[in-house]
């Protein structure tokens, strides 16, 4: 099972631009689906992206599609999350998850639904306006 560390949160400015990061240990990175989901305060974690295990196949929710971009690097072991044209309620805590189910799991994932494989600590992205 792989453990996953996010890092890049931090705080800007409505119309700027943050990466997200996301290492994860073990040798079996390329076999999981990797997926970010955020929490706003006061509500429940959502989902945001998706990717497969290639890297051939995402998933955007529509409340980021356009301005967010999800890539991983398999030989780095790592997923990343460029976000441009942050929004205020773009505000949040940022986790990501991987799950060897893959792509399907993860976008069809929510608080009732089965347990993903892996979560990260979370990374808190604050947008100003």
């Amino acid at each position: 099972q792989v453990q996953l560390v996010e890092s890049g949160g931090g705080l800007v400015q409505a119309g700027g631009s943050l990466r997200l990061s996301c290492a994860a240990s073990g040798r079996t990175f390329s076999t999981y689906g990797m997926g970010w989901f955020r929490q706003a305060p006061g509500k429940e974690r959502e989902f945001v992206v998706a990717i497969n295990w290639s890297g051939g196949t995402t998933y955007y929710a529509d409340s980021v599609k356009g301005r967010f971009t999800i890539s991983r690097d398999n030989a780095k072991n790592t997923v990343y999350l460029q976000m441009n044209s942050l929004k205020p309620e773009d505000t949040a805590v940022y986790y990501c998850a991987a799950d060897k189910r893959g792509i399907g799991t993860l976008k069809g994932w929510g608080p009732s639904t089965n347990a993903l494989d892996a979560w990260g600590q979370g990374t808190l992205v604050t947008v100003s306006s």
